[in-house]
C-alpha cells in the first residue's frame, strides 16, 4: 500500500478537459490521484514522472463491474479515496423532437447514472472512513434549460436532484456533496465530447440549427479557462465546501442570477394561484 497520508482523489473522465487538468493539478500539490479513462493510453502522460503518486485504471463508468474493480483497486492501492470526482459526460445535439432514442439513453447512461453508480459504488468506504468528498460535475445547464441541447440539460437537472438529496443523506455521515455547474469553457465539450442528431427538420434550424451552429464556431473561444476551474474545486474541497454548489465562470454566474430572478418572477406571478390550491383552513 502507498503514503495513505495524503490526499486521495479519483477523477473519472480525465482524458480531456476539466477531468485532465484537475488531476494534474492533483499531483502538483503532491497529493494521490486515480485517474482514469476509457482508453487509459490517453492519459498516460498526465502521470509521467510522478511515480507512485499517480494511479492509472481503464473505467467506463457505465460498467457496474468496471466501477467496482476500479474503486477496489484503489482503495487496496492508497488504503481510501478522499475525493471522488465525477466528471465523466458529454453532450448532445438536438432539438427536443429530432432526438434520436439511443442516443439520448446513452447520454443518461453516463452523465447521470454513470454517477449513481460511482456513488454507490464509493459510499461504503467513504461511510467507514467517517469523511470524504464527492464532487459531481454538473453545469449551468443542469438549473437552466437552452435550445439544441434539451436531452444533455435533462441529465444535468438529474445529477442537481439526485445530488441534494444525496447530500442530505450523508452528510451527518461526515461525507460533503459539492455540484459544480460550469459555463463555457475550453474544453472538447463541444467537440469529440458531443453528439449531434442525424435527424433534421426544417422548421428548426433557425432555432436549434443556429444554436448548434454557435456552439461550434465557439469552441476554443470560450472564456472559461479549465486549469483556474480545477483551482477552484480544490479550494472549495479544501474549504470543507461550506456551500454544496460552485457556478464557474462569469456567464455562468450571471446566467444563475438571473435563473434565480425569474424564479421568484413566476413564484410572485402566480401567487394567488398557488395559494388556492390548498383545502381552505377550517378557521377561515
Amino acid at each position: 500500500m502507498k503514503n495513505s497520508s495524503k490526499q486521495v482523489w479519483l477523477i473519472t473522465g480525465c482524458s480531456t478537459g476539466f477531468g485532465r487538468e484537475l488531476a494534474k493539478l492533483i499531483l502538483e500539490n503532491d497529493w494521490n490521484v486515480v485517474i482514469t479513462a476509457r482508453n487509459t493510453d490517453q492519459v498516460k502522460d498526465i502521470a509521467e514522472g510522478y511515480g507512485e503518486q499517480a494511479l492509472i485504471l481503464q473505467l467506463d463508468v457505465t460498467d457496474k463491474n468496471q466501477v467496482k474493480s476500479a474503486i477496489t483497486k484503489a482503495e487496496e492501492t492508497f488504503g481510501k479515496i478522499d475525493v471522488l470526482v465525477n466528471n465523466a459526460g458529454f453532450g448532445y445535439f438536438s432539438s427536443i423532437e429530432e432526438g434520436e432514442d439511443e442516443k439520448i439513453r446513452a447520454q443518461f447512461e453516463t452523465n447521470f447514472f454513470g454517477i449513481v453508480n460511482m456513488v454507490q459504488a464509493m459510499l461504503p468506504g467513504m461511510r467507514k472512513n467517517g469523511k470524504g468528498t464527492i464532487v459531481n460535475v454538473s453545469s449551468i445547464g443542469g438549473l437552466i434549460g437552452f435550445v439544441a441541447t434539451g436531452y444533455y440539460h435533462a441529465t444535468k437537472f438529474a445529477v442537481e436532484g439526485f445530488s441534494e438529496s444525496l447530500a442530505q443523506e450523508i452528510s451527518p455521515l461526515g461525507i460533503k456533496v459539492l455540484l459544480v455547474e460550469p459555463g463555457p469553457f475550453r474544453t472538447d465539450w463541444s467537440g469529440r465530447s458531443s453528439n449531434s442528431t442525424e435527424v433534421h427538420i426544417e422548421d428548426y434550424q433557425q432555432t436549434v440549427g443556429k444554436r448548434i451552429e454557435a456552439y461550434k464556431d465557439a469552441k476554443g473561444k470560450q472564456k472559461g479557462d479549465p486549469i483556474r476551474a480545477g483551482k477552484a474545486i480544490i479550494e472549495a474541497v479544501e474549504a470543507g465546501v461550506p456551500y454544496p454548489r460552485l457556478v464557474l465562470g462569469k456567464i455562468a454566474l450571471d446566467a444563475a442570477h438571473a435563473k434565480v430572478k425569474a424564479l421568484n418572477d413566476d413564484f410572485l406571478a402566480w401567487n394567488d394561484l398557488s395559494l388556492g390550491a390548498d383545502f381552505p383552513d377550517p378557521e377561515e
